[in-house]
């Protein structure tokens, strides 16, 4: 592990560029991590290289059968202090090493998964944009190398770390979107995969994302069995209401495996239990597309938002349901949860609230 680490990298004069009109996640930095494991020999020395394309055999069963699951999180500096910063790394960690081995690839060490981070941000600290909003995305990823076309357990496996410097996901600014409910495609199942940050859960949900575009909607909003509400596009979904005993509660899905732990959800029910219990209660419990409807009408709804890594928060200003299409209340910023947590999260992920969830690089 890290104590092991090697630097073989060749020597690069490449510069952060200018971000203007650079798409989120298509510039890379020039420094990449990965460690090789087999049944046979375990792990090997991580290693810090060039960014460069991966050498895998076609009958990889990463490729033939999905076998890969990766992680999205996010290094922040400081302009002035140059001081370099990632947010609550060691979940992270843990969700790739569970996501690993749900599909029975290695799981790699967590402290050793925070560690070798730390190294190779250090490399590309130059690559992190300092302006407003602006981030290093890193993207660990484990995928599964045997090259063998039977169906079963990998032998082999490549961990590996790239990062791309991004701007903030809504490039024109906190814009709220319309939902479209799926009603026939699902994005998870129970005993399924739905807890696990695997390729296949991103890509099936892919054609109702282009449909729902089509026609005018930003994100789809899913549902489990009898209706229940899953998630909203790729992201977690809260909702702030009046519930039907009359209190008024921030509610989203638990954890029940079709639902993905995200990070910046379990961020924002901490945040929300210590500091507004007194305001509203938090709830991680079922509920149906057919009551949030009925409380639509009814008035009950303060507000919905979706939460993840990419864009922090993505607040909900309308929702078609069938043939009905709901118009949801947009608090003003002041006064609204999702425009606090997210306010609350940046400044823990730049260091202007101090946190034990900032690590310092």
């Amino acid at each position: 592990y890290r104590k092991d680490l090697v630097n073989v990298a060749k020597p690069t004069d490449a510069k952060l560029p200018s971000m203007k009109g650079v798409g989120f996640g298509t510039l890379f930095a020039p420094h990449m991590l990965y460690a090789d494991w087999t049944a046979e020999n375990g792990w090997s020395a991580p290693v810090i290289d060039n960014f460069k394309p991966l050498h895998v055999s076609p009958a990889a069963s990463g490729i033939q059968y999905g076998l890969q699951c990766f992680e999205g999180m996010k290094a922040y500096r400081d302009p002035e202090t140059n001081v370099a910063r990632m947010f609550r790394p060691d979940r992270n960690a843990a969700r790739l090493k569970m996501s690993s081995m749900r599909l029975t690839c290695p799981g790699f060490d967590e402290e050793e998964f925070v560690e070798c981070l730390r190294e190779l941000i250090k490399v590309d600290r130059e690559w992190i944009p300092t302006d407003p909003n602006h981030s290093l995305y890193v993207r660990p990823t484990m995928v599964a190398t045997a090259p063998s076309l039977e169906v079963g357990p990998t032998t082999s496996a490549r961990f590996f770390i790239i990062t791309s410097p991004v701007g903030p996901y809504y490039p024109t600014g906190f814009k709220p979107v319309k939902l479209l409910v799926s009603s026939k495609a699902h994005r998870a199942w129970p005993g399924g995969t739905g807890a696990a940050k695997i390729g296949p859960n991103y890509a099936g949900p892919i054609p109702h994302q282009i449909e729902a575009s089509k026609m005018g909607y930003g994100q789809v909003l899913w549902l489990g069995p009898g209706g229940v509400v899953d998630e909203v596009g790729a992201m977690n979904f809260l909702m702030l209401w009046t519930n039907e005993q009359g209190e008024r509660e921030l509610v989203t899905a638990p954890l029940d495996g079709t639902i993905l732990p995200g990070i910046t959800r379990d961020s924002i029910l901490t945040i929300a239990r210590e500091k507004y219990k007194d305001q509203f209660k938090v709830s991680e419990r079922r509920f149906t597309i057919d009551q949030v409807a009925k409380a639509l009408e009814e008035n009950r709804v303060e507000e919905m938002f979706g939460c993840g890594t990419a864009a922090i928060v993505t607040v909900v200003e309308g929702l078609r349901y069938g043939d009905k299409e709901f118009k949801v209340p947009l608090p003003p910023a002041e006064s609204s949860v999702a425009v606090r947590m997210m306010n609350e999260i940046v400044g823990i992920q730049t260091g202007k609230i101090p946190s034990e969830w900032s690590v310092v690089v």
